[in-house]
């Protein structure tokens, strides 16, 4: 049974699931009618104990769908957001993540043609974050967004990290005004 999780709580993975060697973090929303047509791209950031990224080819996204281990790796850009389930998903394997990784940073971004002004989340509803234990393919917990968001261009929706050993999943929610490229930079990816 899937845990719903409010900002900022953590869900234990391998205390609730020993032995856990995958996931998958599937990523979703509905974009609202508006001035010009946008699109949400998933990326993630594995990160170490200095909050930095490992390396530039540590930072998963369209452009760069796997870290060279092959730890994380983007499934594909879903470029409309229509259809059911997941918009984007990016699986996880805890196994061939390096030892001095020490969480995986997930972050939803806006690009648009044209219309910068209406390239923020003031247009997206429905945004959630959810972890599947990938062998059984159960959902074992969610975070659905709900604040508002109107001025941001990226998001970080949820961190995997490890403490003591253990992988947990966090419920962020944290909006910035500084696009994907802000985030890069914040987290250390020479852009």
């Amino acid at each position: 049974m899937s845990v719903n999780l409010s900002k900022g709580s953590n869900f234990p993975l391998t205390r609730t699931e020993p032995g856990i060697a995958s996931v998958v973090v599937g990523l979703g929303w509905t974009v609202h009618s508006g001035p010009g047509d946008i699109d949400l791209d998933a990326s993630a950031l594995v990160l170490g104990a200095d909050g930095r990224v490992l390396s530039d080819q540590h930072f998963v996204f369209f452009n760069n769908r796997s870290t060279p281990e092959n730890s994380v790796r983007h499934t594909g850009d879903n470029k409309t957001g229509h259809g059911g389930g997941d918009d984007e998903q990016l699986a996880v394997d805890f196994n061939l993540l390096p030892a001095q990784a020490e969480s995986v940073v997930f972050v939803v971004s806006i690009h648009t043609e044209g219309n910068a002004a209406a390239s923020t989340f003031g247009r997206v509803r429905d945004a959630y974050i959810r972890v599947v234990h990938q062998a059984t393919g159960l959902e074992m917990c969610r975070f659905e967004l709900t604040e508002d968001a109107h001025d941001q261009s990226a998001m970080v929706f949820g961190q995997l990290h490890r403490r003591d050993g253990e992988w947990k999943f966090r419920a962020v929610g944290q909006g910035y005004t500084t696009g994907l490229t802000g985030i890069a930079k914040e987290y250390g990816v020479n852009v």
